[in-house]
């Protein structure tokens, strides 16, 4: 009668190791794209076998949710934090979210790369269903500082605030193509930046 043979235990990494595999695995996701991307590539870029990167990840899948999750936990921990601040002004709140943006493409570039690159079609996924109910919950909180900027008289009356929120969210967010952390710039003064070319344009004139 055969010995029932055991199946290898998956083995935890420390937090320190397995932050680095996701973050090589990441920059491998970013460069070459999720699909073209395999098990051995990232174990290649990591310095290891295929074999035993499987010891610490049961696919590519799970990496890339885990890259994912990741980066969109710690945004919204940001951005709820802004939104939940007592007496800030919708422009105070709009300072505050594009500030925390770049905060969030320094922490997380290949992330945010990974999630413009590839979200919309990893939504027809259940596995990363929750990229969408994070787009809805984003665009919400945009449009609605926004609006309340419009109602306020903070911002103009003629603003289109959906077209403004589509440029603001495409200006802020294409910097992770060129950003590299540890640059000239820290992120607080990237925002500042952006934020003086783009408040200049739709502020009430006092």
């Amino acid at each position: 009668m055969p010995v029932p043979t055991k199946k290898k235990p998956q083995v935890t990494a420390a937090p320190e190791r397995r932050r680095e595999l996701l973050d090589t695995a990441a920059e491998v996701f970013a460069e070459q794209g999720y699909n073209a991307t395999t098990v051995r590539k990232i174990a290649d870029h990591a310095g290891m076998l295929a074999g035993s990167l499987y010891y610490h990840f049961d696919s590519k899948e799970s990496m890339l949710e885990e890259i994912l999750r990741t980066f969109l936990d710690e945004l919204w921990d940001g951005y709820d934090a802004v939104l939940g601040a007592a007496g800030l002004g919708p422009r105070e709140t709009l300072e505050a979210l594009v500030t925390e943006s770049f905060r969030e493409i320094d922490r997380h570039r290949a992330a945010v790369a990974i999630y413009q690159k590839e979200s919309k079609h990893l939504v027809a996924q259940e596995r990363f269903a929750f990229l969408a109910e994070s787009q809805r919950k984003f665009e919400k909180a945009w449009l609605s500082t926004l609006e309340r900027g419009v109602a306020g008289q903070v911002f103009r009356s003629d603003l289109d605030v959906r077209l403004t929120y589509r440029f603001v969210r495409d200006t802020v967010w294409v910097a992770a193509s060129w950003y590299r952390p540890g640059g000239h710039h820290s992120p607080e003064e990237i925002a500042r930046q952006y934020l003086s070319m783009v408040l200049d344009g739709i502020a009430v004139r006092t």
